[in-house]
């Protein structure tokens, strides 16, 4: 065939059709998007609950220097502070020496209120340590005062951690049950070992992570407590 305008020959013309996707391959275009979705959601997830756990550690290794330290300059450890007050309550936060359990006195260490799930850490402290001073005593407690709380592995388990433990802290995870919120309100739902936590008695359970359990718990050594007292002469 010849142009008859250019007298050169014509070069024969191709219609193509574009064709989109069936809807076979956009659904399974979707699926793969939702799959490597998720993939990404659960691994940012379980990075964040990681986290988390690391700056729960964090702020238990904090708060027993935070104690340590208090009981080097006040000569006896802090008392609790009140579990069920209100953070808008002008005495949260601060000692309650009227108890020896109850949440840590956050305003009066200087601490953060909660742990990264939102929950105050609960605090018990053995009166005789966290006594007021008699006259002319430089600490509370003696080099032969002992404490009275222990750490257990499971509630049904008489193998002891610890024991005759003058202060203990726990962090109630994630899941949160047993512990106070801000608001002064207990989370229900505790069970368990987890019970074990939040029933205000002087046993207490640490132990790995399990599907029902996720506290985080951590204590005052006597014998270190005691020995940073002598250091800095509170103790003969």
């Amino acid at each position: 065939m010849i142009d008859w305008l250019t007298e050169e020959p014509m070069t024969p013309k191709h219609h193509y059709v574009q064709q989109g996707f069936s809807l076979v391959e956009l659904t399974v275009v979707l699926v793969i998007i939702a799959l490597l979705s998720g993939g990404l959601m659960l691994g940012l997830s379980a990075q964040r609950d990681a986290n988390n756990y690391q700056e729960a550690q964090r702020q238990l290794d904090s708060a027993k220097e935070a104690l340590l330290g208090f009981a080097i300059s006040n000569g006896r450890l802090p008392c609790p502070a009140s579990a069920t007050l209100a953070n808008t309550d002008a005495n949260a936060g601060k000692e309650n020496c009227t108890a020896e359990h109850g949440v840590l006195p956050w305003t009066t260490l200087g601490l953060p209120e909660t742990d990264p799930w939102g929950q105050r850490l609960t605090y018990y402290a053995q009166n005789q340590f966290s006594a007021a001073l008699p006259a002319g005593a430089l600490a509370s407690f003696t080099l032969d005062t002992v404490g009275n709380a222990n750490i257990k592995d499971a509630v049904a388990s008489g193998y002891d951690i610890a024991s005759a433990l003058p202060a203990v802290v726990v962090s109630h995870g994630s899941r949160g049950v047993g512990g106070y919120q801000s608001s002064g309100l207990q989370i229900p739902g505790a069970a368990g070992d987890e019970a074990e936590n939040a029933d205000a008695d002087l046993t207490f359970i640490a132990h790995t992570p399990t599907d029902s359990f996720d506290d985080l718990v951590t204590w005052i050594i006597p014998t270190v407590l005691k020995s940073r007292m002598v250091a800095v002469g509170k103790l003969p």
